[in-house]
């Protein structure tokens, strides 16, 4: 299937770019360009896109607002263009809560295939876009589809929850992850097990993310930092850039590691360096969570879980942006159960309390 793309972009010499970029695949083809909302709102009624790539900062009404607008009214694969950077990574995030499948550093179209950082390069990100699902992850049907017959999933009020002694929570997400964690996080209590996040994002993300998931959920949640002890409450998200973030230390004593070391399966930090730490020292007493995402990071490291003990889950196709490390998981049999993103954190704290 060929890629039909549309790229919005108020630049002539983005678009030349950007469309040389794309046209180097055979599988993508750009069907036209647009430089503002209003070029775009035309060419995207005539031409019907797969594929939409969208400049954060136009002219009148800007990439967000345009976004917002267009996931509302005709919901289409967005693939944000923008400067990574600490000043944009707050734009950046707000375009992925509203929808966007992913967003691509501007400065990487300057590079070779690659992008130079072992990640996805533009034609990556567009092809996926194409098949993934449009629907935000909180709207999504929630179609269960257990591996095995599910423990029963009881409401779990934040002032009845206790924590099981040690208990745990480790979380591993890619593409869609953004939403999807909100999601998630928002469902838990104040006093919910330590819990550790890898979520794979640029370095200049993750201090906005972790600020914008502690404003919006009731535990505190930080970057993770050397030796943090896990503390109940408390959630920590592996920092992006050079270090993986790992778990050390046994029973109430557990702390957080950063590790240099090379990318595993692409990604540093990388859920499956987090993971097999977690069935190390943790065995039993954890539960594992693997959710959207491209690839498959975390799978072995899940499998390492379930195999030292713990409870293991998946989220299921319908509800995730990119149905990737899940179904890699569940494949090689490293998933228990496996649910829509609604029924997680219930069951997550179900297995967590005392």
């Amino acid at each position: 299937m060929t890629v039909r793309t549309l790229i919005i972009d108020d630049s002539p010499t983005m678009h030349a770019l950007i469309g040389r970029k794309l046209a180097a695949d055979p599988e993508i083809e750009v069907v036209g360009v647009a430089h503002d909302a209003n070029e775009a709102r035309a060419q995207i009624k005539a031409l019907n896109p797969d594929v939409v790539t969208l400049d954060v900062e136009m002219p009148g009404m800007n990439g967000l607002e345009f976004l917002e607008r267009l996931m509302r009214l005709r919901p289409t694969p967005v693939v944000m263009l923008s400067t990574l950077t600490s000043a944009g990574a707050d734009v950046s995030l707000a375009a992925l809560e509203l929808g966007a499948f992913d967003c691509y550093d501007k400065a990487r179209l300057q590079l070779g295939p690659s992008g130079g950082y072992g990640e996805p390069n533009l034609s990556d990100l567009v092809r996926a876009a194409a098949r993934a699902q449009v629907a935000r992850p909180r709207d999504m049907a929630p179609a269960p589809s257990p591996v095995a017959a599910p423990a029963p999933i009881a409401p779990v009020a934040g002032k009845l929850f206790t924590p099981r002694t040690n208990s745990m929570i480790a979380i591993g997400a890619s593409t869609g992850g953004v939403e999807t964690l909100i999601a998630l996080l928002s469902e838990f209590p104040a006093n919910c097990p330590p819990t550790v996040i890898t979520q794979h994002m640029p370095a200049s993300f993750t201090p906005s993310f972790a600020a914008r998931l502690d404003r919006l959920c009731k535990p505190t949640v930080s970057e993770a930092r050397p030796g943090a002890p896990l503390e109940v409450g408390r959630v920590y998200l592996a920092p992006g850039g050079e270090r993986h973030l790992e778990i050390a230390g046994d029973g109430a004593r557990r702390h957080c590691r950063l590790v240099e070391g090379d990318k595993v399966n692409g990604h540093r930090p990388s859920v499956d360096k987090l993971f097999h730490s977690v069935a190390k020292v943790a065995g039993r007493d954890a539960v594992g969570v693997i959710l959207t995402g491209m690839g498959g990071d975390g799978a072995e490291g899940l499998k390492a879980m379930r195999t030292a003990g713990a409870m293991t889950i998946g989220q299921d196709k319908a509800t995730s942006v990119v149905y990737g490390m899940p179904a890699v998981a569940f494949d090689i049999g490293a998933v228990v159960e496996q649910h829509p993103l609604r029924r997680i954190a219930p069951r997550i704290l179900t297995e967590s309390a005392a």
